[in-house]
């Protein structure tokens, strides 16, 4: 089972293209924590077309509990962060199902009291100038990497 974990992502557009993404990819679950925005809102559902209404999601304020009670049935617990000290690079990371990939903040990353509950960091390297990319374009990136080199039993 693979399943992302969104912590407080700001944007509802980044959530639609999210929910967009975990269809293509074959993510099972969502997980709006902290002030992510769910729906039904109109901007998720311009950028989801619809994936919000067939892929299951839940909303949870407390993110870390949540992340310990997936731990605790079995799940990795694997972060997606930049310009943090000891990630692994993705074209690197091999893991194992079930996964949780958690998204952080677009701004801040992920919150100290559910970066506690991450077992493992990666992160995408860059070439260009910038040091990073839009959330949903990470997570894009990251979920085709997963799905693709990650063994499911």
């Amino acid at each position: 089972m693979f399943v992302v974990a969104l912590a407080n992502i700001r944007s509802l557009f980044n959530v639609g293209s999210i929910f967009r993404s975990a269809d293509a990819f074959g993510i099972q679950s969502i997980i709006l924590g902290g002030y992510t925005g769910y729906p039904p809102r109109k901007e998720i559902t311009k950028t989801a077309l619809g994936a919000q209404d067939w892929l299951p999601w839940q909303r949870v304020f407390h993110l870390p509990g949540k992340l310990r009670e997936l731990r605790a049935q079995g799940f990795a617990i694997i972060g997606l962060e930049n310009n943090m000290r000891g990630t692994l690079p993705l074209p690197e990371f091999r893991s194992r199902f079930p996964l949780v990939l958690v998204l952080g903040n677009e701004v801040r990353g992920i919150n100290p009291s559910v970066k506690k509950e991450i077992s493992q960091f990666i992160s995408i390297p860059m070439v260009g100038k910038k040091e990073s990319l839009n959330v949903a374009v990470a997570f894009g990136v990251a979920a085709y990497h997963i799905s693709k080199f990650t063994p499911n039993p």
